[in-house]
């Protein structure tokens, strides 16, 4: 599904940032009490969209507990509220995950089918560098539901590791096209505001992620 050259990839950008071989341009930075991202974007000619770099840093939010509360598919439902439907299912012998995403009225709803995995890279003894690739598919068992569009064209690379003062630092890549005839003005605005407010709303799930996990039921041994 991924090749190992990806997730590699994704660790070296995080360690040693690359905008100019490739051509991305700044386009907005936020710093806050709880976390900084500085957002690059580069212009895909094809469709007309954008794909982004995002380097961010989540402050006293350890990356063993970043990247557990992202992979946590039932606990981003409660925390996420632009999340409709979210789950995992194995097809043909590979697990896929079913993500509808609310917009707000009048557009139509979307959604997603995606696989996705992680993997750790080890740095020296104390370090390690988690990568979460995801990578939309097409599959017979998801059909496309009425009234909501189905975004066929999704990329994210994540990549997390310690900052070396008890937080975390993250790289992300990111592309969709989530097609339809969405103004290119709430595109740009989505990017510039989805971001930080994705990351506020993270802080707070990474912050009560303890009190969420001792309130669900212990499985029996």
């Amino acid at each position: 599904m991924f090749q190992d050259s990806e997730f590699t990839a994704a660790c070296q950008e995080l360690n040693k940032p690359d905008m100019d071989s490739e051509g991305y341009e700044f386009f907005t930075e936020t710093h806050d009490q709880s976390y900084d991202v500085t957002i690059y974007r580069l212009y895909n000619e094809v469709s007309g969209l954008y794909s982004y770099k995002i380097y961010g840093a989540l402050h006293d939010v350890p990356p063993e507990l970043c990247i557990a509360v992202y992979m946590d598919l039932e606990y981003r439902k409660e925390w996420d509220s632009y999340v409709k439907e979210l789950y995992e299912k194995e097809v043909g012998g590979k697990k896929l995950i079913y993500w509808h995403v609310k917009f707000p009225f009048p557009m139509s709803n979307r959604d997603y089918v995606y696989a996705r995995e992680l993997r750790e890279i080890q740095e020296g003894d104390n370090n390690k560098c988690y990568i979460l690739l995801a990578k939309s598919q097409e599959c017979a068992d998801y059909p496309e539901n009425s009234g909501v569009i189905r975004v066929d064209d999704y990329l994210s690379h994540i990549a997390i590791k310690s900052d070396g003062n008890g937080g975390c630092k993250a790289y992300m890549k990111y592309y969709d096209n989530p097609k339809g005839s969405i103004p290119t003005w709430l595109i740009n605005w989505a990017a510039k505001t989805g971001v930080p407010g994705f990351l506020t709303e993270t802080y707070k799930a990474c912050k009560g992620y303890d009190e969420y996990r001792q309130q669900q039921p212990q499985e029996s041994s």
